[in-house]
């Protein structure tokens, strides 16, 4: 089993060194001590934990509806915690 430092996980990855040392504690990595390596199974998840596809366009996994609208076009933000919330 190969492990991956820092330097050559960001490489594989195609990412700076810096995104890794920020995103650590969300990515999956062994640790032993203070020494942090990268199977290439956790590279391969680490990839598949930020791949996006498409929702519009000719490749897109989510087709738009008979009419146009995207199926998730209706949903709206919640309000802000701080908001007052008016009662009905």
């Amino acid at each position: 089993m190969t492990r991956h430092t820092y330097p050559e996980a960001a490489k594989a990855l195609r990412v700076e060194e810096s995104w890794l040392r920020r995103h650590i504690k969300k990515l999956p990595h062994s640790k032993k001590g203070r020494v942090v390596t990268f199977t290439d199974a956790d590279l391969e998840r680490i990839d598949a934990l930020f791949h996006h596809e498409p929702t519009s366009g000719p490749i897109a996994t989510v087709r738009a509806s008979a009419s146009g609208v995207h199926p998730l076009a209706g949903l709206r933000p919640l309000p802000s915690r701080g908001a007052q919330r008016q009662i009905a």
